[in-house]
């Protein structure tokens, strides 16, 4: 049974940083590439950022290009988020995806709330 499972969301005041986590079980890790996603109050999701499966290949949506960091540790099947400078705007239902071939896997997702 695959399942990914985030963590690491909160609230934090503008400017604050959060690091978020995705653990993964069930699936070959390193073949899959992992990306986060995003859901706003109102919004469509949205790609924030993926990495591919080797080589740390990654690719970052223009509105957190500079402030956000995605990486991956294949040795413990995580993949993580590190956010910083922490917009208003970032408030989301942050979700991380994993995708191979036609497997493609979404975990509950994680609220982030920027609030003063």
């Amino acid at each position: 049974q695959v399942r990914l499972v985030e963590s690491g969301g909160g609230l934090v005041q503008p400017g604050g940083s959060l690091r978020l986590s995705c653990a993964a079980s069930g699936v070959t890790f390193s073949n899959y590439a992992m990306s986060w996603y995003r859901q706003g109050p109102g919004k469509e999701r949205e790609l924030v950022a993926n990495i591919l499966s080797a080589g740390g290949i990654t690719r970052y949506a223009a509105s957190v290009k500079g402030r956000f960091t995605i990486s991956r540790d294949n040795a413990i099947n995580t993949v993580y988020l590190q956010m910083n400078s922490l917009k208003p705007e970032d408030t989301a239902v942050y979700y991380c995806n994993a995708r191979f071939s036609l497997n493609n896997f979404w975990g509950q997702g994680t609220q982030v709330t920027v609030s003063s």
